[in-house]
């Protein structure tokens, strides 16, 4: 009888409410502050598996938005598939860095996106690599896919209000030596024009161009104001290619007509506008 009513207790115990008093911190902070396009290189078919199954190099993603007239793609209407809860991590940034975050699988929502472009490289096992060392072949967007990554991402920012304008990247602002995605065919511009991520402001790109026409920075500091926007990138002082892969994740993002590399006026620009805009802290320490 009484091993009884202890384990009744006991019972009785596990199940009741626990008295939580609420006590607000004033240190406290979304835990998701980071949005991460990609493409998946592949066709649906594939897509799906590599983020969905086990294999030998384990990938995921929250959500895969397919493609139109994929033969793999089993559904007459396009829909985005989640695989990974937003309050899980997903495992798609791989080795990362973003404005002195790291590691940025734990704080950040993966959009994959169904497009078969992709870069490889022309000397395989080249030591150091470089941009000029790819060779990339970029496949358009469908609009109507597009629509579909708006009205995901849109719904990604109303539930996750700690995630800024400048924090919405691609793979290949995140890690620029390993990845490009999601690509110069990729509508950024449009995007910010839906209210999301980040876009300089004409009139500020086109005074920071007459200023810059004359007397361009330095490497040095061209580095340096990479890095301030968000990039890993060391101040050396030389082109190296460290730079030219920054430069070129820059410029997929926010020069698409020429993801050269170089680090010309017109770069510097958009680079020292968007600083203006989203870090002017970071650009007056400049």
């Amino acid at each position: 009888m009484r091993r009884a009513c202890i384990a009744s207790l006991a019972m009785l115990v596990a199940c009741s409410r626990l008295d939580v008093v609420d006590v607000p911190a004033e240190v406290q902070s979304e835990r998701v502050d980071h949005l991460v396009i990609h493409f998946t290189g592949e066709d649906f078919a594939e897509s799906l598996r590599l983020l969905s199954e086990r294999t030998a190099v384990p990938v995921s993603a929250h959500y895969l938005v397919p493609a139109p007239n994929d033969p793999t793609y089993p559904r007459r209407q396009l829909q985005v598939h989640r695989l990974v809860h937003e309050d899980f991590r997903a495992w798609h940034a791989g080795t990362s860095y973003w404005a002195e975050a790291t590691e940025l699988n734990a704080r950040s929502i993966g959009v994959e996106i169904v497009n078969e472009s992709r870069c490889t490289d022309v000397v395989r096992n080249l030591e150091p690599n470089t941009p000029e060392n790819q060779r990339c072949e970029f496949r358009e967007f469908a609009p109507e896919q597009i629509e579909l990554v708006i009205a995901l991402a849109l719904d990604v920012l109303e539930r996750n209000p700690g995630i800024d304008p400048e924090d919405v990247v691609g793979h290949g602002d995140i890690a620029p030596d390993r990845r490009i995605d999601p690509g110069p065919t990729f509508p950024w511009r449009l995007l910010y024009e839906r209210g999301i991520g980040a876009w300089p402001d004409d009139a500020t790109v086109a005074s920071y161009r007459a200023r810059f026409a004359a007397a361009p920075p330095d490497i040095a500091l061209v580095q340096r104001a990479l890095a301030a926007y968000g990039y890993r990138v060391e101040a050396t002082g030389t082109n190296d290619p460290q730079t030219r892969f920054a430069l070129r994740a820059f410029q997929t993002h926010f020069r698409p007509a020429d993801w050269s590399g170089r680090p010309d006026v017109e770069t510097i620009a958009i680079l020292y506008a968007l600083l203006e805009k989203y870090r002017p802290n970071d650009l007056a320490d400049l």
